[in-house]
């Protein structure tokens, strides 16, 4: 039978930017082998399906190599299509039912622009890491990480390595090191490496990232959520912009052409930290999954 088949691009600012996304409309008829198959056909860095049509919605991500529990731009660039193509009336306010847990997304306008926000799940703080060991997976000299800030695993959903550079030119100039990267993420439940710095390209942004994931089949991605999301938390804890709350502009992609713009919001409220995302969406592509 024939699925309802949607491209989206997620935090983008005009088509063909952002981070791409196929959202297949299921009923629940396809086996997680079979979603798996049509991921790796798909080769983004994710593809997720609809599995109902009732709030909260059933949704399964997948990366072209493995199903995951939670990822940011999935959330929103679903969230998008259940709104415009599932739901009777646009909703202002959806709960995606992910493997990770609940997760609403809710329209809001920012910067003149319709936005969608995703409220991500409480953040944990896990172990910090050697700076030195940080550098040699991203081909650097350990000079180029600023060491006045902790290298760390955060989680909101799926666990992630946050390390922060001295400046863009370190951000440019990652190398990565596909050995030293399995020799750091094999033994451990993390395995996105989110590096940043305070240097973007625009004087309207705060930072600009850039996000590794080959044990998932994304060598680079364009624009991370659940990534950023980690960060969001992390700024907020180590009060890293000046103070416990975060209104941030994210650039990121850059490097792959792919340009797009994530904004994040968190408060450290001591025993949590709060973390949103939110970004633009736009439809791309609408068609049949054969």
């Amino acid at each position: 039978m024939p699925h309802d088949l949607h491209i989206v691009d997620v935090f983008a600012q005009e088509r063909y930017t952002g981070n791409q996304l196929a959202v297949v409309e299921t009923g629940g008829d396809l086996t997680g082998e079979e979603m798996q198959t049509v991921a790796r056909e798909m080769d983004f860095s994710e593809t997720t399906f609809v599995e109902s049509r009732t709030d909260p919605y059933r949704v399964r991500i997948f990366t072209p190599e493995a199903e995951v529990p939670f990822a940011g731009h999935p959330t929103l660039g679903t969230a998008h299509v259940v709104r415009e193509r599932v739901a009777d009336g646009r909703p202002e306010r959806v709960v995606l039912d992910l493997d990770a847990g609940a997760v609403p997304v809710e329209s809001r306008e920012r910067d003149g622009e319709e936005t969608l926000w995703m409220t991500q799940q409480p953040p944990t703080f896990g172990e910090t890491l050697a700076h030195d060991r940080l550098a040699a997976v991203l081909g650097l000299s350990a000079d180029r990480l600023d060491t006045d800030w902790p290298v760390q695993v955060v989680s909101t959903g799926l666990p992630t390595v946050i390390l922060p550079l001295a400046d863009r030119e370190a951000l440019t100039a990652i190398d990565l090191d596909r050995e030293a990267y399995r020799g750091l993420t094999d033994d451990r439940e993390a395995k996105l490496v989110h590096a940043f710095c305070p240097e973007p390209r625009s004087p309207d942004n705060d930072l600009a990232v850039r996000m590794f994931a080959p044990a998932y089949g994304v060598p680079e991605d364009p624009a991370t959520g659940s990534a950023n999301g980690c960060l969001a938390a992390y700024l907020a804890r180590h009060a890293y912009l000046g103070s416990g709350v975060v209104d941030a502009r994210v650039e990121q992609g850059y490097e792959i052409g792919r340009p797009s713009l994530l904004y994040l919001a968190a408060t450290d409220r001591g025993h949590t930290v709060n973390v949103e995302v939110g970004g633009r969406v736009l439809e791309v592509v609408r068609g049949s999954l054969l």
